[in-house]
């Protein structure tokens, strides 16, 4: 008779409990996989559309204010009413600087007047020739002082007005600058959430997929392979065993036949 080989493979009793648990826990995805689906109406790809997100009002503001800085260059005429003139960027204590610096010039040469007056009378050229000639040329040399004064007082308050002017739009455009990159800063923000925002609506229309092939990944490599497996041989007789009545039998045989050797 053949010998028989019998192999078994044995799942590890200390995993057999893990497993049970882990397939009843894919059992229950794949119902909740099962309800998704009976209710899926496509993929809605509106939900994770693109988007791009708008200016920030401190990109918009810089753009309409800069329309207005045109008055701040060119030649800078106009009255002081008007945006832009360099007469609007003149100090409004300038008329009052100008008076005062006038009314102590004509004092003064109210002063030189009066002391020409006092040495002609002391001369006794008073009422003279020689001292009209002195007044009137005393006279003509204040007004020239004054006009080159007031002149030279005009010009300063101009140059002010020029060089305040000139700030202005240097001051105009650093800070339209300074704005714009603020901007841009929280433009970039916006755009960030925008496209954080957009992941996650595309990662919840994808997500029954996702789910389906985690599922079947964990499917495939439920093989029995897997675990530790034991294995048992067993090999039967070839012959069934001898019962004791036959071996007595056989026994007395042979000695029958070796006392009959003897006596014949």
């Amino acid at each position: 008779m053949a010998d028989v080989t019998e192999t078994r493979q044995l799942y590890d009793p200390q995993l057999t409990g893990s497993r049970t648990a882990f397939l009843t826990s894919l059992d229950k995805l794949g119902a909740g996989l099962g309800s998704q689906l009976a209710n899926y109406q496509g993929l809605d790809v509106s939900k994770f559309a693109p988007q791009i997100a708008g200016q920030h009002s401190l990109q918009t503001t810089p753009v309409t204010a800069a329309a207005g800085l045109g008055a701040l260059t060119g030649t800078g005429a106009g009255t002081a009413e008007t945006a832009g003139s360099i007469a609007s960027y003149m100090s409004p204590y300038q008329q009052q600087v100008m008076d005062a610096s006038l009314a102590e010039f004509d004092r003064n040469a109210a002063i030189q007047q009066t002391g020409l007056r006092d040495q002609a009378i002391m001369k006794g050229a008073y009422g003279g020739g020689r001292e009209g000639v002195m007044q009137a040329e005393s006279l003509r040399g204040n007004e020239m002082n004054r006009a080159q004064l007031q002149a030279q007082l005009l010009n300063q308050g101009f140059q002010q007005a020029q060089q305040a002017r000139a700030a202005d739009l240097t001051a105009q455009q650093g800070l339209g600058a300074y704005q714009q990159q603020l901007g841009q800063a929280q433009q970039g923000y916006d755009q960030a959430v925008l496209d954080a925002n957009q992941v996650a609506a595309r990662e919840q229309q994808y997500s029954p997929f996702t789910q389906i092939g985690l599922l079947g990944q964990q499917l495939a490599q439920m093989t029995p392979g897997t675990y530790p497996t034991q294995t048992t041989t067993t090999t039967p007789q070839s012959a069934a065993p001898v019962s004791p009545l036959t071996s007595f039998i056989g026994g007395a045989g042979a000695v029958g036949g070796i006392l009959g050797k003897i006596l014949g």
